[in-house]
């Protein structure tokens, strides 16, 4: 007979429930979240800077603070800002999509081979390309420019295509290398039992699985390419130049009035892109770290 006046016994659910609700009000993680959200804010001052400079007239500008809100929102600076950099924008486009697209391919063959056909000398092979990682870009400027002039696409964009694709080899068949050695060779080897072939293994069993590196890759690339200064200034020139070279030159001119919503808007338009990439597929980038994308 049971007594009704004992209280039940608490399940595993109601525990787990107390001890979650234990954990969330615990002063250290109160104190971690608002560290994080210090840290936040702290990083977004910037952005809000010029998001709100970008929309501000020249007199708003001249008599307010940095953080003051708009007297009269325009977005004549947004306009000015494309009217000056929309070629050269479009000119990273045609940079980035290839080099990215072209880069990420070769890397992933390259790192097909190293892992799962080894030959004599691959692991020369792949230290020697292991070394073009630490090479900075200032090092590659003479071989470079020398090479694109002797194939005549010096000041191109065919040419800035070109070398960015040579420097991020070197990353990407890291990747790939370090990406598919983590897949068992038993799977490789039973591929060839049934007499599937270089390019078969390659294409219908390694590829489909490696949506999270391919992402790891792309992103990178697109990153190291969107946002260079250096090769954008020294491989190319006039209307073949990128964006970040064309906004260099819009902050830094002397000549008419200073006009501080114009830069911030063409700041704000060269960033875009990168911020989107990230915000779409940052989290395929962390799944494809994780996965393997940095292991030795």
């Amino acid at each position: 007979m049971t007594d009704a006046s004992v209280a039940p016994r608490p399940t595993t659910n109601d525990r787990l429930g107390a001890k979650r609700r234990t954990r969330a009000l615990s002063p250290s993680r109160l104190a971690i979240h608002a560290t994080l959200l210090f840290a936040a804010a702290l990083y977004l001052v910037p952005l809000v800077v010029m998001l709100l400079t970008s929309l501000k007239t020249p007199e708003d500008i001249r008599s307010g603070n940095l953080l003051s809100w708009p007297e009269t929102l325009t977005l004549i600076g947004w306009v000015k800002a494309w009217g000056v950099v929309d070629g050269y924008f479009w000119n990273s486009v045609k940079i980035a999509v290839p080099g990215v697209l072209i880069s990420t391919a070769i890397g992933a063959l390259n790192g097909y081979v190293l892992s799962m056909w080894r030959f004599r000398g691959s692991q020369l092979f792949f230290g020697l390309l292991l070394f073009g990682c630490f090479l900075p870009f200032q090092t590659v400027l003479l071989p470079a420019s020398f090479t694109l002039g002797k194939l005549g696409m010096a000041n191109t964009t065919a040419g800035l295509v070109l070398v960015h694709v040579v420097y991020g080899i070197a990353f990407t068949t890291l990747f790939f290398r370090n990406y598919y050695v983590t897949v068992p060779d038993a799977l490789v080897r039973a591929a060839r039992l049934d007499g599937a072939g270089f390019f078969t293994i390659f294409g219908r069993i390694l590829l489909p699985m490696s949506v999270p590196i391919i992402m790891v890759c792309m992103i990178w690339q697109f990153t190291q390419i969107w946002n260079d200064f250096l090769f954008g200034v020294v491989f190319a020139s006039g209307d073949a130049q990128p964006i970040t070279v064309a906004l260099n030159n819009l902050v830094n001119t002397s000549t008419g009035a200073k006009e501080y919503n114009v830069d911030m808007a063409a700041a704000m338009i060269a960033g875009l892109p990168t911020l989107l990439v990230y915000i779409v597929a940052g989290k395929y980038f962390l799944r494809g770290l994780t996965a393997g994308a940095v292991k030795g």
